[in-house]
């Protein structure tokens, strides 16, 4: 299996960049893929926002599965660090986001207005790996499509200040990955969620990779999106790949099957799903 990595030169650029804009903000949201909220994060984040007031906000949490995300949280809530999840167009995601910074930011906010500074701006930073859905979110906050989107890594290329409906400013930052992964697990999950730019990698290991956790955890989705049973999901996974790729009518074109399938993953067309599990944070590198 090639061994996946992705650290454009703008990225290095915008680390720098986020360490000379960090005094300006008053409060950091870090966006993560709710499907792999661990393999998402990025490590080097943590090491320069350090001390400053930090939000994690799970993103496409509509596409990830339910049962998961609520453990996610139910642990982040134990070792005391603020989280929320966030379907990122959902009508009432500003007014989420806003009551927890403010229940974060509460005593700075209560100082200030000690020195009658009354209804304070809060300026706010969105970081996150590409493609974690920071431009999806700023757009709705700001209700105009201000940050450009797409569901592909990298479409974001510099810093932006934006204004919400409610009077929240906001950074906008490039995604940025990390130079190296550790674990190969975390390359294949963030190219199996488009968090990496598809001709990196190939397509076929990652959803070899992919095949295996959903025949593990989500084989309902599988069944019935390829018309699959109990007795083909037993397969080895290479003869499994093989046969959704002839009941796709795509013969013997892994490549191209192997597309569908991260396609179909993405859109949420094999089920809510999820790859961060807390029960292997030790495996995951996060006990």
């Amino acid at each position: 299996m090639a061994i996946i990595q992705w650290y454009p030169g703008h990225m290095a650029k915008a680390i720098r960049q986020v360490e000379e804009k960090l005094k300006l903000v008053d409060i950091v949201f870090e966006l993560v893929d709710a499907r792999i909220p661990v393999s998402s994060r990025n490590p080097m984040i943590e090491d320069v926002i350090k001390d400053k007031p930090h939000l994690l906000i799970l993103t496409k949490a509509d596409l990830a599965d339910p049962r998961e995300t609520q453990k996610w949280l139910d642990y982040y809530k134990k070792n005391h660090e603020y989280a929320i999840a966030l379907n990122s167009k959902e009508p009432s995601t500003e007014n989420i986001i806003l009551k927890k910074t403010q229940e974060i930011l509460a005593d700075r906010i209560s100082n200030r207005a000690e020195r009658g500074i009354k209804n304070s701006e809060i300026r706010s930073m969105c970081i996150g790996i590409p493609n974690v859905g920071k431009s999806t979110l700023l757009n709705h906050l700001v209700n105009k499509k201000v940050a450009i989107t797409g569901d592909r890594p990298g479409v974001t290329k510099k810093q932006q200040w934006l204004k919400s409906r409610r009077g929240l400013y906001l950074l906008d930052t490039p995604g940025i990955l990390w130079p190296k992964f550790e674990d190969q697990n975390v390359g294949n999950k963030l190219a199996f969620t488009g968090a990496i730019k598809d001709n990196l990698y190939a397509n076929d290991d990652v959803v070899l990779f992919g095949l295996n956790i959903f025949i593990q955890k989500y084989r309902e989705g599988l069944i019935e999106r390829y018309h699959l049973n109990d007795e083909d999901l037993a397969l080895d996974l290479p003869d499994l790949l093989l046969l959704i790729t002839q009941k796709l009518g795509m013969r013997d074109d892994y490549d191209r099957s192997s597309q569908r399938i991260l396609l179909d993953a993405r859109k949420g067309k094999l089920g809510r799903f999820t790859l961060d599990f807390v029960e292997e944070l030790s495996e995951l590198g996060d006990d």
